[in-house]
Order: structure tokens, then C-alpha cells, then sequence
């Protein structure tokens, strides 16, 4: 049995950077040079970290997010609605006199184009992190997790007993040295897609990079887009592989961030690795269908609306696979997750006619 840290107060601790996210969706064209294109999607939604620490707390986690915004007018809108959501930013910041990063993504055909404005002045997260913090999880990037390990943030968490769910983003450089892996000594779980890592474990299939990959990590779990995801537990010996869940795609903006989330709610509930990985796949598959990455990650709400139409649809595969959810959804009716809209206002009164 993991040591957790004991009456951890919050579930789970995030740090980076959060982004103002614009998605367009609808094009029926990319926009080329000295043309004017139209679309009929577009929202507006805290992004990049925000997508984790958002999707989180919709699902009942207590998260904390270590993160800078500027004093800017997105930076105020990304800082509200991440209160709302029931996201603490007791360790966040935000600088004066910094414009916060925007991000523009465009979805065309299945796939995303971006756009991103990122101001340079920021706090490192382990001086945001300093202190410390007591949570039963933490999700990192293993791309900022090198340099001096035993000062890093993450690792003296690791030490306290905070599970460490690691994540990494594409090697730019085309290396893929399995060193930049190193620091998985210290993590708990491992969460790569297939490209990351066949790449890093020169295999040539999801199980057989996630049976190389459970060398290094207790937990691993290899996500594979379209095809679903594997697992491997080596505390427990179980494999599992779940296909995705069949949607009508919109925007795949943050879906990894969904999935990372809800993996981590049913590790931390010890729920069977099959039904983490289902239900990681459900609520991936939800948010793909709304516009943004973290206004588009699924509640309760959702997740119950989901199963109540499955059930009555009939279909006998989908029904098998995630009969579990009946056990685990809330007795109360949760209210409908807020939804990205095409811009952001702020509570301020109209002026009078």
C-alpha cells in the first residue's frame, strides 16, 4: 500500500503555465495569405495547465495549481473562472505589468494548428512550491523535472509520500535518449502517448513499450488516441487495454489533460486498472466533443447524462465495459459543467438606457 501524506489537504498538485485559449472550429479552409476565412465555432477557455486543474475539481478532486498569470484582463478572467471551478491558487501569482500567454488553436480535419503569444518573465515552480504543499498526487512534466532533482518541487513531494504522475511532451530534437527518463525513479506513474513512447523504448507496439516502460515506473499507461490506451500495474501484475469510446470529434484541444485527471481520480479511489482506463477513455471521448480544453472536460453531470443514454441505446459492449459506473456515480444530481463561449465578460453591470 502507497504512504500517502496523512490528512493530505488537497488531491492533487499541478504546476505550469496557464494560457488564455481562443479555438476556432467550423473552417471549411485554413486561412491563406490575403484571404478572409469564416467559422461557426469559437471559445474562449483558461488553457495549458488550467486544462488538468479544471478537469480535476469537476470531478470531485480538491486540486491546487502553482501558476503565473499577468495583471492583464485574461490573466483576471483565467484567474476567476479557476475559482470558480474550485481550483486553489494559494500558490499561484499574478506579475504586474505582464501580458499572460494567449494561445489561438485552429481545428480543421481532425487536426489543430496553434498559435501562441507567451510573455517571458515568470516564478519557477519550485519557489512557488517552496513550502511545500500536502496533496495525495502531483502531475509533472518530465521535461521540467531535470536540473537539481533533490531540491525540485516534485521530488521533495515524491519524498513526503505525493504520488508523482509523470507526463512528456514530443523530443523536438528527434533524439529520444531514454536518459531524459531518468527521473521516473522517483515518480509513481507514467502517462505517455504510443508516439512518446515506442519512441523512447525503440519497440514497435503500445504493450511492448508499456511493459518496458513498467522497468522504471510502478504505473504506466500508454494512451494511443483512436485506439484507446493500455496499462501495466506492477504492484498488482495487472494489463489492461480499453478501446476508446466512439464520439463525433470537435476539438481534441486538452483531451489528454481530461484523461490524465480522471486516471488519477480512480488510482487514487483504487478502482481495477480496467475501469481507470474506461473511464479515463469516457471522459476523454466527452471532452473532444465540446469546445476547449479545460471548459470541455466533463462532470458528474455529463458522465451520468452519458450512461443514462448508453443504457437506454442498448448497446451491449459499451454497457459490459462500464456497468461499473452505476457504483460509482453520485446519488445527488450534479449541476451541467459551464461551456466555452465565443468571448469572456466580466460581472459588471450594464450602464442604464
Amino acid at each position: 500500500m502507497h504512504a500517502e501524506p496523512a490528512d493530505a489537504e488537497f488531491d492533487v498538485v499541478l504546476s505550469g503555465q496557464v494560457f488564455f485559449d481562443l479555438v476556432f472550429t467550423g473552417l471549411d479552409s485554413s486561412p491563406q495569405p490575403g484571404t478572409e476565412v469564416r467559422t461557426s465555432g469559437l471559445g474562449a477557455s483558461p488553457g495549458g495547465i488550467a486544462n488538468l486543474a479544471v478537469a480535476a475539481g469537476r470531478l470531485g478532486l480538491r486540486p491546487t495549481l502553482a501558476a503565473v498569470l499577468g495583471d492583464d484582463a485574461y490573466g483576471q478572467w483565467c484567474w476567476d473562472v479557476l475559482t470558480e471551478e474550485g481550483v486553489d491558487l494559494g500558490p499561484s501569482r499574478r506579475l504586474e505589468g505582464v501580458n499572460t500567454a494567449l494561445t489561438v488553436s485552429i481545428t480543421e480535419h481532425d487536426d489543430r494548428s496553434m498559435v501562441t503569444y507567451d510573455s517571458e518573465r515568470s516564478i519557477p515552480a519550485d519557489e512557488l512550491l517552496r513550502d511545500g504543499v500536502s496533496a495525495r498526487a502531483g502531475i509533472a512534466d518530465l521535461n521540467g523535472m531535470r536540473g537539481d532533482v533533490d531540491t525540485a518541487w516534485w521530488k521533495r513531494a515524491a519524498d513526503e509520500g505525493t504520488r508523482i504522475f509523470a507526463d512528456i511532451g514530443w523530443d523536438s530534437t528527434g533524439r529520444w535518449d531514454p536518459r531524459d527518463l531518468d527521473p521516473l525513479a522517483s515518480c509513481y506513474a507514467f502517462t505517455p502517448n504510443l508516439r512518446e513512447a515506442t519512441a523512447y523504448t525503440r519497440t514497435d507496439s503500445p504493450l511492448a513499450a508499456a511493459r518496458r516502460l513498467a522497468e522504471r515506473v510502478p504505473l504506466v499507461v500508454v494512451t494511443c488516441g483512436p485506439d484507446g490506451a493500455v496499462a501495466i500495474d506492477s504492484a498488482t501484475g495487472e494489463e489492461a487495454q480499453v478501446p476508446a469510446v466512439p464520439v463525433e470529434l470537435l476539438d481534441a484541444t486538452g483531451a489528454g489533460d481530461v484523461f490524465a485527471a480522471s486516471f488519477v481520480l480512480g488510482t487514487l479511489r483504487e478502482w481495477p486498472l480496467e475501469q481507470r482506463l474506461a473511464f479515463s477513455a469516457l471522459c476523454s471521448g466527452l471532452a473532444v466533443q465540446q469546445l476547449g480544453g479545460s471548459l470541455g472536460a466533463p462532470g458528474w453531470a455529463e458522465i451520468a447524462e452519458w450512461w443514462r443514454r448508453t443504457e437506454a441505446a442498448g448497446d451491449r459492449d459499451l454497457r459490459a465495459r462500464y456497468g461499473f459506473l452505476s457504483d460509482i456515480l453520485p446519488a445527488e444530481p450534479a449541476q451541467p459543467a459551464r461551456r466555452a463561449e465565443p468571448t469572456f465578460r466580466f460581472p459588471h453591470p450594464l450602464p442604464s438606457p
